[in-house]
């Protein structure tokens, strides 16, 4: 909830029409999202170990630092509480949305949409934005660090991600934060609103859960040195998904 509160809320604040915060820009929103994911870490870590993310939960039970009973509650609780947050957003910015005539600004506000609409290759950026992701929590992991900083420094992570590897996707990099919030899109009264763009909708699913197991299961193979069949069915999925991205998009290029 509170991760999309501020996420979710900076983009409305730079995209809905007479906010003080219009035109903010993508530093601004790609900060913001940072800074969210870095409250809501502190918030619930003491009670979920911050699982914020159903591809970060499917992960660590992949690689057996979680209980994979525990996965299913895990992820409704991440969904509900995306959705509770994307409602949340709607109530602050209220008047807004009816001065807001472009209906897909008004879409981007609760969920991501690519920048060039090729399926597979933006499938593959949220794929290799959640392998960044799971890579860097783990590595952070494996450090020893003061108490308390390590939200702050995934926060900075998201902030990387965001500005680096954001532009192609909006970057989900996290199932709830997209399909928690296109629900409520689709629930909401908004005036003039446009459809939820469904046909999307798993890109920002299967992309970060892909991602995030391959991120794991790497960082489990290089850096802890423990050799898995998971690690080698999972890069071969990841390298037919990128062989049908490039050949894909060639064709498109050709046509």
């Amino acid at each position: 909830m509170i991760l999309i509160i501020f996420g979710g809320g900076v983009v409305a604040g730079s995209l809905l029409k007479s906010s003080k915060a219009e035109n903010g820009g993508w530093v601004v929103i790609t900060i913001a999202w940072g800074l969210g994911v870095a409250m809501a870490a502190y918030a619930v870590g003491g009670v979920s170990g911050a699982h914020l993310n159903p591809a970060l939960t499917i992960a660590m039970a992949t690689i057996g630092n979680f209980e994979w009973a525990q996965v299913p509650m895990y992820i409704l609780a991440q969904l509900l509480g995306a959705i509770l947050g994307a409602i949340i957003v709607y109530f602050a910015y209220l008047p807004h949305w009816a001065k807001t005539d472009d209906a897909d600004l008004k879409l981007a506000v609760f969920s991501t949409a690519p920048a060039i609409r090729h399926p597979l290759s933006n499938l593959v950026t949220e794929m290799i934005g959640t392998f960044v992701l799971l890579l860097g929590i783990l590595a952070l992991g494996g450090n020893v660090l003061a108490d308390g900083i390590n939200p702050i420094l995934v926060g900075l992570l998201i902030i990387a991600i965001g500005m680096s590897l954001g532009g192609p996707t909006g970057y989900a990099i996290n199932p709830a934060r997209d399909l928690g919030p296109r629900i409520a899109h689709f629930i909401l009264p908004i005036p003039r609103k446009r459809d939820s763009d469904w046909s999307y909708a798993w890109v920002p699913i299967v992309g970060p859960i892909i991602g995030a197991v391959f991120g794991a299961l790497v960082y489990k193979q290089f850096f802890l040195q423990e050799n898995s069949l998971a690690f080698w069915i999972c890069a071969i999925v990841v390298l037919a998904i990128l062989i049908g991205a490039q050949l894909t998009q060639s064709k498109k290029g050709i046509a």
